[in-house]
């Protein structure tokens, strides 16, 4: 059996096909969404999902989110007195999803299938895999999330010709890809975006409006932690409830005294308006890569839950003068199509075959010199394999040395679209001996070749020797090393995942404890009061008190809150 994974930046799910569809894998408390979000209760028992979310303000130096923006960096994120990569923590969120598939499918699963920003680079997308290893997961494929949200809506069955353009806006990352279909093959004919701009930007938004019009003000000490966090809840239950409403009041208690801000739809528009260009550029890019008109476009399609923002789908709408599809759950359509994708992987015979092919989102190159008047400069970029084009593929590229009798030539490889390498992402190099020439001899051909997993190798001809070099470049400056990832493994094994049996219990709890902080006066005591039976009745083990006690926990939270906080 192959699962379909969205690991997401602020939540994940699991789907399965199934009965000649993909289905969505509810976790512990019947919900599809898995906030990707992991706390630490003591020093080795760790919560994943809703419960521990709720502690991002209350027990925020023991709490990690938005960690996926991360993957493929050196970045260590705190939790308690340990610290924890990227990858580390992704594999935690992706055990616990693995978990509850075990249980809702009654049998063992070791392969899945992944979903990964189009515009993921390839240090991102190898830590992704290593996040699955850790997780105990063998990894099938990496599948693009724009892609992934093709196969949800069924395009790969569509009979005719068709070309669409995926806008996927998630928490944390932006993807645009240009796809299109002929005779069942699914191409992606572009794919760019931005891995620094989703949902939590445009909450961010309404956090610093409030920080300089209301915490500044009234002198709020906003390097609290603590403080900050409730500012960001009550602000993410303002992005969303402005989808529906035209005017909220953003609520935050803190010290016995309650803030408010009242924000409209329109002044959230005018504070989302730079994030609302910084979405333009990427789609114009790959509408101009892919050398498709905008007006040749059939469908737009929308994924990503930052999408149900009115401004952005208003944007979406005016670009393209038409209304873009979105009649999946945004949250769940990449998901889905992760599931369809195992479904192929499976050869599941419900399912007609079709051929997905991928671009390299990046463009593939190497240091040069340059003749600057009469010196040779160093620090130029030679593009070799130009971003957005179909891999598997190979290019090459004839260089020569820059001196006479010079006896060895630096090959050093670097991913991105700047004109000067120190700008790019360095990705290693290969070292080439030559016998002495003159520099106009001494020519070599640098070939790369880029395959559907990800992986670049260099191969340098020194045509004068006949000798080839050759180098796969699979380690970058970020991503863990064989040796690494087994000491991983072995620090995570001690790390258990709250009993699923209790996260029921534990998510209710989690919220009660935000919600009595985060309020005041009468509703506070009262709160207070409820938690003080929930816990009682949890003291005495009886499972018929404890599920009585925790209805009407759960009511009173929903009397207060509502469904907001989901």
């Amino acid at each position: 059996m192959i699962i379909g994974i969205d690991l997401g930046t602020t939540n994940s799910l699991a789907s399965v096909f199934q009965n000649g569809k993909a289905i969505l894998i509810p976790n512990s408390l019947g919900s599809f969404l898995t906030p990707s979000v992991v706390s630490l209760v003591d020093k080795d028992e760790i919560l994943v999902g809703l419960s521990a979310r709720e502690r991002l303000s209350t027990h925020s130096d023991l709490t990690a989110s938005v960690f996926k923006r991360y993957m493929g960096t050196n970045k260590q994120i705190p939790l308690g007195r340990k610290f924890y990569r990227p990858e580390e923590l992704s594999s935690l969120v992706l055990r616990s999803l693995k978990r509850d598939a075990e249980i809702f499918l009654g049998e063992k699963i070791e392969r899945a299938v992944i979903t990964v920003p189009a515009y993921f680079s390839d240090a991102q997308r190898k830590a992704t895999r290593i996040a699955g290893e850790l997780a105990g997961l063998q990894i099938e494929g990496l599948l693009n999330e724009p892609t992934a949200a093709a196969l949800a809506y069924g395009l790969h069955e569509l009979p005719d010709e068709s070309k669409f353009l995926v806008f996927d806006l998630g928490g944390g990352t932006f993807d645009v890809s240009v796809l299109d279909l002929f005779e069942g093959v699914m191409e992606v004919r572009a794919s760019t975006g931005d891995n620094f701009l989703g949902g939590e930007d445009f909450r961010n938004s309404i956090v610093d409006i409030f920080i300089e019009k209301v915490a500044k003000k009234s002198k709020l000490p906003v390097e609290d932690q603590k403080l900050l966090g409730i500012i960001r809840n009550q602000a993410e239950i303002v992005k969303r409830a402005l989808t529906d409403s035209s005017s909220v009041e953003m609520k935050v208690n803190w010290k016995d005294t309650s803030y408010t801000m009242s924000v409209t739809g329109e002044e959230f528009a005018v504070w989302s308006e730079p994030l609302l260009l910084r979405l333009r550029k990427p789609v114009e890019r790959a509408l101009r890569d892919s050398k498709i008109k905008s007006s040749e476009l059939d469908q737009i399609v929308l994924a990503g839950g930052a999408t149900r923002m009115s401004a952005v789908r208003k944007m979406v709408a005016r670009m393209f003068g038409i209304m873009p599809t979105s009649s999946l759950n945004p949250d769940e359509i990449v998901a889905l199509g992760a599931g369809v994708q195992a479904g192929l992987k499976m050869k599941n015979s419900e399912l007609k075959e079709i051929v997905l092919t991928d671009v390299c989102p990046y463009t593939l190159g190497m240091e040069v010199s340059e003749k600057i008047g009469r010196e040779f400069k160093s620090g130029f970029y030679l593009p070799i394999i130009e971003r957005n084009t179909i891999v598997p593929v190979s290019r090459s590229e004839i260089v020569n040395c820059i001196q006479d009798n010079q006896r060895e030539m630096k090959v050093c490889i670097f991913q991105g679209e700047s004109r000067l390498v120190k700008d790019n992402i360095f990705l290693g190099e290969v070292t080439v001996k030559f016998p002495p020439l003159p520099a106009s001899e001494a020519k070599a051909d640098v070939r790369f070749t880029y395959d559907i997993n990800g992986i670049l190798e260099v191969e340098v001809h020194v045509l004068p020797t006949d000798e080839k070099y050759r180098s796969v470049i699979e380690e970058n400056p970020g991503v863990l090393t064989p040796e690494e990832i087994t000491e991983k493994l072995k620090r995570l094994e001690k790390l258990k995942i709250h009993p699923r049996d209790k996260e029921e219990n534990r998510a209710v709890l989690s919220r009660a404890e935000r919600l009595y902080e985060e309020s005041l006066g009468e509703t506070r005591r009262f709160i207070g009061e409820e938690l003080g039976y929930f816990v009682g009745a949890l003291d005495t083990q009886e499972e018929n008190l404890i599920q009585e006690a925790n209805k009407r926990l759960t009511k009173v939270l929903q009397e207060l809150e509502g469904d907001n906080y989901l």
